[in-house]
């Protein structure tokens, strides 16, 4: 009897910090406007659009979630102080935590400016250079950088997959062939 009551007794106590470790479930995902996930470019243009906006000005952020597969992830990359590259991976519902008192604080606005798509079948792969503005009215960037962005069709619409992204620094220029074309 004393064997069953510590067994159980141990049990709570190793289950009860594991419960505590795991994250809510994320809100259910509405269905996605069906022009947001026609295609490569419409989803990719959603993206760009949902995460953009004036300082003080709310997310559409179940419009966010639409987009995403329900095992998608957001990868930003980087080089830390001591020079040594590494990622940070999220989910969409973590990037939405992450992210979201910055973007309403300061304001975001993410543009596009070129773009390169790979696609067989039904995956498609999409190299987007960025900018990064505050304001619209901000007179120049205050980064840069690509968004290497994978999708699935499922048969009936687009899913984002993932988001692995670099911001452009001094020593990691954007390259000339993921600029805009001087026509």
């Amino acid at each position: 009897m004393r064997l069953s009551i510590l067994t159980t007794a141990l049990l709570l106590a190793c289950a009860a910090p594991a419960a505590a470790q795991t994250p809510p479930a994320p809100p259910p995902v509405e269905a996605a406007a069906p022009a947001d996930v026609a295609s490569p470019e419409a989803i990719v243009a959603a993206l760009y659009d949902v995460i953009s906006g004036d300082a003080g000005v709310a997310r559409d952020w179940d419009r966010f979630r639409a987009l995403f597969h329900p095992t998608a992830r957001l990868m930003p990359t980087g080089v830390n102080r001591e020079g040594v590259s590494g990622t940070r991976v999220f989910t969409p519902e973590e990037y939405i935590v992450a992210a979201e008192p910055t973007l309403l604080n300061d304001g975001f606005h993410e543009r596009e400016l070129a773009r390169r798509t790979e696609r067989f079948g039904h995956i498609a792969h999409v190299w987007t250079t960025y900018d990064s503005v505050r304001s619209l009215s901000d007179p120049a960037p205050f980064m840069r950088g690509i968004n290497s962005i994978q999708l699935l069709h499922d048969g009936t619409r687009w899913w984002i997959i993932s988001v692995y992204w670099k911001a452009e620094t001094p020593d990691s220029p954007l390259p000339a062939e993921y600029l805009p074309r001087a026509d």
